[in-house]
């Protein structure tokens, strides 16, 4: 077998088994990850403190001062 099948037999497999460990690593990552939460945010208009609420809530109250406030839309 010459030489340059041999190296390039070598650099392709390598490449591929570098492959594969990007893949696996991505998967994992992707699969434990954390998962993007469902309460909505919110901006108090008076004191400017962000916080979150549960989803179903259109106004909630400002913990640091007791504003009622809308939820920020993105």
């Amino acid at each position: 077998m010459p030489i340059g099948t041999m190296l390039l037999i070598y650099v392709a497999g390598l490449l591929g088994v570098i492959a594969l460990i990007a893949a696996w690593s991505a998967h994992r990552q992707r699969r434990f990850g954390p998962t993007p939460s469902e309460d909505r945010i919110f901006r108090c208009g008076k004191c400017g403190y962000v916080y979150t609420d549960d989803p179903d809530v259109d106004r909630s109250r400002c913990s640091g001062c007791g504003t009622l406030n809308e939820a920020i839309k993105f």
